[in-house]
């Protein structure tokens, strides 16, 4: 990254800071669920409105939902969004709007809505900083529990004992999450032919040592390179890196998904490796360019990389996108050792026991609130839960003698699915389709997850993602405010991202220099007050 882009960085995230902070200011304590539930209609203390039957006046929510330019795709308006409304809005006497909320820039999304009043009622996140980070900016409105029970009993049902027990921050309730069952679908793939032509097997891959002897191998038949990527929004990159077993105090010290560890020996490790693959032209030359997964695609699919990491669908449309340019392209997943350095253990990031993490809008009214807990009840209705997952009976699947839907990859019709089976609709109930037993949706889960003709690699995800099942562990949660976190992370994320590509891209016999230097930048801007910060929180015992 060059100068005049950092700065420009920068700047932009000092200007949406301060819009931000313009309008909030103690909201979280001010126009609360506790304040707003007062009783009201001659409604008694403890009692709520009946709207079973609708409101009397239109009542309008508006809903975040991830804008991840699928192709072809309004994520605001298509045959879903006019179901929604056809069946629970127009029920209730309430207008449901999509808000679309860009994956790869969420945050900064989230941040502009918030400044110019026209955030969504619901304020998601997967990772708990960002969250509290929310939290900490008062844009969210304490809660009453009461009160989502009484609008919203299904998912309560589902969700209530998750919510008391991590949904507390300083004495209030503030969020409530959608559930995440124990599985993951996000894949790590390489080129098998790629592999094969320099006289090795994937299987051979058994530590980074061979992955990277075998990136040497690509190198000399002139094959290609492996896919990289500008570090960003998530930082869980040194996990492979570290050894095990890794200290709690440790972890809680320097795991953190908004703020990069950037200082420990772990972290130089990561970045020596990428260093050595850079400067032997290993590794994708622009991957600083590569700010989006739109561009590492591209260069998978022309041929130019030999691995790509994506979530595993079945109607993914890498594989036909590859085969066009390369119609002898043969696809395998990456073993659970083949990144990690001989010695180490396959240490990655476990989910906490919950997917998003919501909190509602400051400025969202009583009446909005209970829509939204309305919206969640029906949402949480099996068969319509079914359908967002699914489609139409007979059009975009049909089901089997166990009752397991099986989808049409074929289908194009009016009804037809998002790219990633419209999960981005009803993860704010859950993260993973499930059916009544585990064998079952184990069996659906494969389904969703394997490609036609590719069976094979959901197979072999699922058997590493158990494989590496012991050597996951879930970052600290801090139960207290991060002040410095807040005040530092955006100038310190751009800061990161100038300085690891700075390392990155330095001559061999430089990066301990280079190295150390931007180490000491990086402690002055901030990080090392994050780090004291942190170790008063962990001494006084404010993290799980």
């Amino acid at each position: 990254m060059n100068k005049k882009g950092f700065v420009s960085l920068m700047m932009a995230s000092v200007m949406t800071a301060g819009m931000l902070a313009g309008c909030s200011g103690n909201n979280n304590n001010n126009n609360s669920a506790g304040s707003s539930n007062a009783p009201a209609n001659n409604l008694a203390e403890g009692e709520f409105a009946d709207y079973s039957q609708g409101f009397k006046e239109k009542v309008t929510i508006d809903i975040p939902v991830y804008e991840r330019a699928f192709e072809g795709w309004n994520v605001t308006d298509n045959y879903y969004t006019r179901w929604v409304q056809s069946e629970f809005g127009d029920k209730y006497n309430i207008e449901v709007n999509y808000v679309p909320i860009t994956r790869s820039s969420e945050v900064t999304d989230y941040e502009q809505l918030l400044a110019s009043h026209k955030a969504p009622d619901i304020i998601f996140h997967y990772d708990m900083p960002q969250a509290l980070t929310y939290y900490g900016e008062d844009v969210m409105q304490p809660l009453n529990y009461e009160e989502i029970e009484n609008y919203a009993p299904t998912y309560w049902a589902n969700m209530g004992e998750t919510i008391k027990q991590y949904g507390t921050v300083d004495d209030q309730n503030i969020f409530f999450f959608a559930a995440r069952p124990e599985a993951d679908n996000f894949v790590n793939m390489i080129r098998k032919d790629w592999v094969e032509k320099v006289g090795m097997k994937v299987e051979d891959l058994t530590s980074l040592e061979k992955y990277n002897e075998m990136l040497v191998k690509w190198k000399e038949a002139g094959l290609g390179v492996t896919a990289g990527n500008l570090l960003q929004n998530n930082f869980n990159y040194n996990y492979a890196f570290r050894e095990w077993p890794v200290d709690k105090e440790y972890r809680a010290l320097y795991s953190d998904l908004s703020v990069a560890d950037f200082t420990t020996a772990d972290t130089e490790r990561f970045l020596r490796n990428l260093n050595y693959q850079y400067n032997n032209g290993l590794i994708d030359k622009e991957f600083y360019l590569r700010s989006d997964d739109n561009k590492v695609k591209a260069e998978f699919v022309a041929g130019k990389t030999g691995t790509y990491a994506t979530y595993l669908t079945n109607n993914a449309d890498v594989f036909a996108a590859t085969l066009a340019n390369n119609p002898e392209a043969e696809f395998a997943v990456i073993p659970t050792y083949a990144l990690v350095p001989e010695g180490n253990k396959p240490q990655q990031r476990a989910y906490w026991p919950f997917g998003f993490i919501m909190g509602i809008n400051y400025e969202t009214s009583a009446e909005e609130r209970a829509a939204v807990w309305m919206y969640l009840e029906w949402l949480s209705q099996p068969e319509n839960l079914f359908k967002f997952q699914n489609g139409v009976e007979g059009e975009n699947y049909t089901l089997d003698a166990e009752g397991i839907a099986v989808k049409n990859p074929d289908f194009k019709g009016e009804s037809v699915l998002a790219q990633n089976n419209n999960k981005d609709y009803w993860a704010l109930v859950t993260e993973i389709a499930q059916y009544p037993d585990a064998e079952k949706t184990l069996k659906s889960n494969m389904r969703n997850w394997s490609p036609a003709g590719y069976e094979y690699l959901a197979e072999d995800m699922v058997k590493y993602y158990n494989e590496a099942a012991e050597f996951r562990t879930p970052d600290a949660m801090f139960t207290t405010v991060l002040e410095k976190v807040n005040e530092y992370k955006a100038d310190l994320n751009s800061l990161f991202q100038d300085l690891y590509v700075k390392t990155v891209l330095a001559p061999e016999a430089e990066f301990d220099a280079v190295y150390a230097e931007a180490k000491e930048a990086y402690l002055n801007a901030g990080y090392q007050e994050i780090l004291d910060e942190k170790q008063a929180a962990i001494d006084a015992g404010k993290f799980r």
